[in-house]
């Protein structure tokens, strides 16, 4: 295990779901580790599509006591901020991470363009370069999904996957430590402020505690994904900076479950017992109805073993879903 502590580390994205664990794990695990976190940070301006053009928040960073840096990855003059810094490691997490962006020019500049830039970055910085690719690239074709066999449905799921080749083109010119994550379908505490777009652990959890019907798509028993918890994403960023290989890897437990699973699990934890209202799905054309990530190369190369099955995973957020709905929901 590499020792942290006395290394400089950036993570895009923090004040972001993943990005604010990541911070939060070096700062308790390695407390002289010096993290600094770049950050868009919420503002007014919204998509076409209604979402926000950035979900960082700063209730995500509260307790976090390592450098914040307000800034955009698209903005070379942002970038230019982190000169000041001589990075060990960079965990790349900023993106535009909602798949039902249309805009097509942002969707690249934010994802591809920006992401061409910290990889020019890392190799001055002799850093090594851990970034969040997606399983959004795999897009409808049949599970379980392997590295090296993609169709994207989405300009989400495409931008992923040209940052994935020019990783790919990357790697060949370095010896430098590039590896990129492909998260499956992330759930857990700080990603109330995604909003929308967060799992629907948390928007089935705050339904049966505002005392609602869990809304299920019809033929949610058969609608399966690969859902994985926080933690376990965590754990792979890590493993991943001490890589056997550089390369793409998916980060996933192997196992799909139903969206009716999820609702299951978490009436059982909440001790509530509630009729289930099922709705068409208006996703169809688009919806990925059956997702699950092989990780073999993942366990071989990364030495990672996912920790958290769903009745684990849901259990351990509880906590985080009583809390958000204590403190959040009027």
């Amino acid at each position: 295990m590499i020792d942290f502590n006395r290394k400089t580390i950036l993570i895009t994205g923090g004040a972001g779901f993943i990005g604010s664990n990541l911070a939060f794990y070096f700062q308790e695990k390695f407390p002289e580790a010096k993290v600094i976190v770049f950050d868009k940070f919420r503002d007014e301006s919204r998509f076409s599509n209604g979402n926000r053009t950035s979900f960082g928040h700063f209730k995500n960073l509260i307790g976090f006591q390592g450098e914040i840096i307000s800034g955009d990855i698209t903005n070379k003059e942002d970038l230019a901020r982190l000169n000041d810094f001589k990075f060990d490691y960079i965990f790349h997490q900023a993106a535009i991470s909602d798949t039902t962006v249309q805009d097509q020019k942002i969707m690249i500049d934010t994802n591809l363009n920006a992401f061409r830039d910290l990889l020019q970055m890392a190799k001055r910085h002799k850093a090594a370069m851990i970034y969040a690719s997606s399983g959004a690239v795999y897009g409808k074709l049949p599970a379980p999904h392997k590295v090296g066999v993609e169709a994207p449905a989405n300009i989400y799921g495409f931008s992923k996957l040209a940052m994935d080749y020019l990783a790919y083109e990357e790697m060949k010119k370095t010896d430098l430590p590039i590896v990129g994550l492909r998260y499956f379908n992330v759930y857990g505490p700080r990603e109330y402020f995604k909003e929308k777009t967060a799992s629907m652990v948390l928007q089935f959890g705050l339904q049966l505690l505002r005392g609602e019907k869990p809304r299920l798509f019809e033929g949610s028993d058969k609608i399966k994904r690969d859902f994985i918890f926080v933690e376990d994403v965590i754990q792979a960023n890590i493993k991943a900076c001490f890589a056997k290989k550089s390369g793409v890897y998916n980060v996933g437990t192997g196992k799909a479950r139903s969206f009716k699973d999820i609702v299951d699990i978490l009436c059982k934890e909440l001790g509530i017992q509630r009729e289930y209202e099922y709705i068409p799905n208006p996703y169809v054309k688009q919806y990925q109805f059956f997702t699950e990530a092989d990780i073999a190369p993942t366990c071989e190369y990364l030495g990672y073993e996912p920790n958290y099955s769903l009745e684990e995973g849901i259990k351990a957020d509880i906590p985080y879903i009583k809390k958000i709905y204590d403190e959040e929901i009027v």
